[in-house]
């Protein structure tokens, strides 16, 4: 897994362009509609670069060779009282790479960078019955609850998301416990 900055970012912007075109042409809820082309999301990953840049999103990716196989991203919030959490967003795996536990360790990378910057809860939400819900349950994830209609499925059809939530461990001052 890497972390992509801007410079990252900006020259694998194909690549991401490509994941997200088939993983939403693949049916996957990750907030856009099919069919997705491939310069709409070029564009939208082009987009993101200036949340990176202002450390509002922290994006990693899986890569086998110059293909990016999957990625996930942390969007931090900007109000003085939220600073302790984060929402993960757009896990994604190619339909190609599913299988391999590729989103479980995205999973685990996003969790660990966001224990340590500090982050004491994160939370998520997904398409109710998706396969992801097993992924987030199996990884300690707790389901609060689900919202009927809540996002449109790739092919427009209202669906209810449920909301994930799920505690990190608090950092460890020097001189805690010591």
């Amino acid at each position: 897994m890497i972390r992509l900055d801007v410079p990252r970012l900006l020259a694998r912007r194909a690549e991401l362009a490509d994941l997200l075109t088939a993983t939403v042409n693949g049916g996957a809820s990750v907030g856009f509609l099919a069919p997705l082309g491939h310069a709409r999301a070029r564009d939208w990953w082009g987009e993101r670069a200036a949340e990176v840049a202002a450390g509002r999103l922290a994006v990693w990716a899986a890569c086998d060779g110059e293909r990016v196989l999957g990625t996930v991203s942390l969007a931090f919030p900007g109000k003085a009282n939220s600073r302790h959490r984060a929402e993960l967003v757009k896990l994604m795996v190619h339909p190609d790479a599913r299988g391999r536990g590729l989103a479980r360790g995205l999973l685990a990378a996003a969790e660990a960078a966001a224990a340590a910057a500090g982050v004491t809860l994160l939370h998520l939400d997904t398409e109710t019955g998706s396969p992801a819900e097993r992924l987030y349950r199996s990884a300690g994830w707790t389901p609060v609850g689900a919202i009927p209609d809540y996002a449109a499925s790739p092919d427009g059809v209202l669906r209810p998301t449920t909301i994930y939530y799920k505690r990190l461990p608090a950092p460890v001052s020097p001189g805690d416990g010591q």
